[in-house]
């Protein structure tokens, strides 16, 4: 493409640039952010809720919940696999637990928001055998919407984690684990 084709798209393009219009006014859905609407939806797409009176708890919890775990990774206490942005994925692929710090639990969908800044590395969700999120229940919200107003305070990169991975794209059969952690468990405290 010559120079002059190019402008000529490019002024073309702009000439025809739509009148900006405001945002239109998103209503409030509603809903109940519940421990309970939360736990409901979070167990019918395959993932567990476990309750815990407070933080300090969270070891012994999840040496109850994940005996044969031998490889842990966390920012919440001293696992057995330091992780960081730079660890190689050949490293992270042999963790059979990641517990991680949640930030928003959803109520309508099940979801988590799991930052950047809490993931250690950002292919340790998905690359782990078995991940724990671990929430504050007062952080859970009903809708997504209510979500997404808070994210801007919570950092850039992040994801939404609902469930534990899974497919039924083969053959319509179901199939755990097929392309990330293959259970997901959130720890309420």
């Amino acid at each position: 493409m010559s120079t002059a084709s190019r402008e000529r798209i490019l002024a073309a393009a702009k000439a025809n640039k739509p009148e900006e219009l405001p945002l239109p006014t998103v209503p409030d859905f509603g809903g109940e952010a519940t421990i309970e609407r939360f736990t409901t939806v979070l167990t019918g797409i395959g993932g567990t809720v476990v309750r815990m009176a407070a933080l300090d708890e969270l070891e012994e919890t999840l040496q109850q919940l994940f005996p044969e775990a031998r490889n842990t990774s966390s920012p919440l206490f001293r696992g057995t696999v330091p992780v960081n942005s730079q660890t190689p994925t050949g490293i992270l692929a042999e963790i059979d637990l990641a517990v991680l710090p949640g930030e928003i639990g959803v109520a309508e969908n099940g979801a988590v928001w799991l930052p950047e800044a809490n993931m250690l590395h950002r292919a340790l969700p998905t690359i782990t055998q078995h991940l724990a999120l671990v929430l504050d229940h007062r952080r859970i919200v009903a809708t997504m919407h209510q979500a997404y107003a808070q994210l801007p305070h919570t950092g850039g990169y992040g994801k939404f984690v609902a469930g534990p991975s899974k497919t039924a794209d083969i053959e319509q059969s179901l199939v755990i684990g097929a392309h990330g952690a293959r259970s997901l468990v959130v720890v309420l405290y």
